[in-house]
């Protein structure tokens, strides 16, 4: 009964913790819906053909459009004569870590809350669109995040 009256006492500052929680991650969605929409879906395909993803790892990996004179420092660029980046990828984890919706930039961004797997959705970030910003959106998610 002292177990039971103490859990009750218990849920009333959990509930606001957990309201605090889900603001943050909405806040945090929000931001990486504007940074990163559209960006993870992009890879790189064989030229001879479109079909078959040809980068250095199996399912592929983010790149960026252009001439690595065009396109942002640190940003992933596929080999020029043999591949071509284009945006008809589903995305890192079979589409499911994106930034696309709502919904997704939630999962996405508690995955990274929880400080497991975070750095590769960092690093997939800084392979579309370089690793000049990028700390600007995934540090303050971490700092924060791991409070809670």
């Amino acid at each position: 009964q002292v177990v039971m009256s103490s859990i009750a006492k218990a849920i009333g500052p959990l509930v606001n913790i957990a309201l605090l929680l889900l603001f943050a991650i909405i806040i945090f969605a929000i931001v990486g819906l504007e940074f990163y929409s559209g960006a993870l879906n992009k890879t790189c395909f064989d030229i001879n053909d479109l079909n078959v993803i040809l980068t250095e790892v199996d399912g592929g990996m983010p790149c960026a459009m252009g001439t690595e004179a065009s396109t942002p420092v640190g940003s992933y660029i596929c080999q020029q004569n043999e591949s071509i980046c284009l945006e008809k990828w589903e995305g890192p984890n079979n589409g499911i870590t994106s930034f696309d919706n709502i919904a997704l930039a939630m999962l996405t961004t508690f995955q990274c809350v929880t400080m497991e797997g975070w750095t590769p959705i960092m690093y997939w970030t800084n392979d579309a669109l370089g690793s000049a910003f990028n700390w600007v959106f995934f540090i303050p998610l971490i700092v924060i995040g791991s409070f809670f």
